[in-house]
């Protein structure tokens, strides 16, 4: 019995470091595969901008900076400026935003502060679940057949060129496209606020609007921010519903009113008629601009969101 004890004694002690070293083993696993996983994303996003940058080159050397500047755009006489596409891209995404913030936020607080649950909750959660999950062409023919109607009686009223498509129309649609995106993510942030900020503002009197305003809102305003950014990012990439709604004009608009284009509807629009090197580089190359801007402005807004962040 007593010599049985210590080889017990060093049984246990053996299959202690057999399950200490194999638990090492496959953390460290798992850690190159979370290593290996960040790595293919940059790697992929680095792939995406030299294949669109390599196959515009033919372009960059025919039109230099002409391209950024230029407002004509004409296949004929090879003349490409990519002005009116950038313009219209970003009236018609921020406006969108714009109009889709007034609904998206307060959608947010009655899910996320006001009716966490009950039918009301579910009800509305299933709507947002829906109105994500719509195809974009179908956004579009609803578009065409009720929206339009409406935007040319409201431009007769006010006395512009009664179009029916452009900017307004298509940032109509992509406003109601991306509420989805920014009321889910801010509906759970602002259920994520410590019910403890909450209790001590109520404990000194505040009100339920002042819970709202001075606890609830600056604690999560850069999870909001952080939604309204990626709602933004949906609507700059955009194609189908735009491409129908918006006017498919090749000139600089001139009002909200007015037909235009977008970078991704021109390159949907031309891309399978584009004829000869420079043109098609060219339309890649409004790829290559659009995948820039898009960078760009998720850049800038993560650098708001760490200016915005609690405690940052």
């Amino acid at each position: 019995m007593a010599m049985a004890e210590p080889v017990e004694t060093m049984r246990r002690g053996f299959l202690r470091g057999e399950a200490r070293r194999s638990f090492s083993l496959s953390e460290a696993g798992f850690r190159r595969i979370l290593y290996l996983s960040g790595i293919s994303v940059v790697v992929l996003l680095l792939a995406i901008f030299l294949s669109l940058l390599i196959a515009s080159l033919p372009a960059m050397k025919h039109l230099g900076i002409g391209f950024l500047t230029g407002r004509t755009w004409d296949p004929v006489t090879q003349e490409f400026g990519s002005l009116p596409f950038l313009v219209g891209t970003l009236l018609t995404s921020f406006l969108a935003l714009l109009i889709s913030t007034v609904f998206s936020l307060p959608v947010a607080l009655f899910l996320g502060e006001y009716y966490r649950h009950g039918a009301p909750s579910s009800f509305l959660k299933t709507g947002i679940e829906l109105l994500a999950g719509i195809p974009s062409v179908i956004y579009g023919f609803w578009g065409l057949f009720f929206l339009v109607p409406l935007v040319r009686f409201l431009e007769i009223k006010i006395g512009v060129t009664p179009y029916g498509v452009g900017i307004f129309t298509s940032a109509v649609i992509l406003a109601i496209m991306i509420i989805p995106y920014s009321a889910s993510l801010g509906r759970e942030v602002i259920s994520l606020v410590p019910s403890d900020l909450k209790e001590a503002a109520f404990s000194l009197g505040a009100t339920r609007f002042e819970v709202v305003r001075k606890v609830i809102l600056p604690y999560a305003r850069s999870g909001i921010f952080a939604g309204i950014l990626l709602s933004l990012g949906r609507a700059l990439g955009e194609t189908m519903a735009v491409t129908m709604l918006i006017g498919n004009s090749n000139f600089l608009p001139k009002s909200i009113f007015a037909p235009s284009n977008t970078m991704a509807s021109v390159i949907a629009n031309e891309f399978t008629e584009a004829t000869g090197a420079v043109y098609l580089a060219t339309l890649v190359q409004v790829a290559l601009l659009l995948f820039v801007v898009t960078t760009a402005i998720n850049v800038i807004g993560k650098v708001i969101i760490s200016k915005t962040t609690v405690g940052g």
